[in-house]
């Protein structure tokens, strides 16, 4: 296996995990809202839009690979 093939595995991976860590912040977030602490889960939810374009940008990086 070459090493662009390592990166397109890699990059899927990290991807995937990111996926799975936005659906933890989100039940996070809503937690956080339900006990009145919606300051924390606005931060949060900006975070999560952070993470978003993180993973726009390794969606492009994996793209760039093909």
């Amino acid at each position: 296996m070459d090493f662009t093939e390592k990166a397109r595995i890699r990059l899927k991976n990290w991807i995937t995990h990111n996926d799975h860590h936005q659906e933890e912040y989100e039940m996070f977030a809503k937690q956080l809202e339900e006990v009145g602490k919606n300051e924390s889960s606005g931060h949060v939810r900006d975070m999560m839009g952070l993470m978003a374009k993180s993973n726009e940008s390794l969606g492009k990086a994996l793209k760039a690979l093909e």
